[in-house]
């Protein structure tokens, strides 16, 4: 995703911001109202391409399941909250997973009857979780982590 939006930025302040909705002040001249397909100028419809481009990424890049998660969202910003809570859960929630990585990373050892091929897919897997929400654990403290497990044999 990260190509598209270097091609236009715009299309990450969609996702984050909500849709841009082009606007005109009312005859009481303070209150703002939607503008009509005919008022709308070149500026007006890039922001509504953006819209409707921002909605194709993130419906693309998802499979069947995901689609039927994200089938009643109205904007791309919907679709990715509703993306983000489901994987990462809400902050509590990704909190919550963080600290359970965290004691399983800490009582780490390698199972009786394991190969090392399998802790270490394990392992790895840990460590991995941990840095998909944002929990970063230094090489050099996975290495060392790993190697106060191997049994001495």
């Amino acid at each position: 995703m990260d190509h598209l939006i270097g091609e236009n930025p715009d299309l990450w302040g969609v996702i984050l911001d909500g849709p841009t909705i082009p606007m005109k002040t009312a005859t009481d001249g303070i209150t703002k109202i939607p503008k009509e397909r005919k008022e709308w100028n070149a500026e007006d419809k890039l922001a509504i391409q953006n819209n409707a481009k921002a909605n194709k990424i993130l419906i693309c890049g998802i499979g069947p399941d995901e689609y039927n998660r994200i089938s009643s969202c109205q904007d791309a910003k919907a679709i990715w909250k509703t993306l983000q809570t489901a994987h990462e859960g809400t902050t509590q929630v990704k909190k919550s997973k963080i600290d359970n990585l965290n004691r399983q990373y800490e009582l780490f050892r390698m199972a009786e009857g394991e190969t090392i091929q399998d802790m270490h897919t394990r392992f790895t897997s840990i460590i991995n979780e941990m840095y998909s929400l944002g929990e970063i654990v230094p090489n050099g403290k996975a290495v060392r982590k790993l190697w106060s497990v191997l049994p001495e044999t």
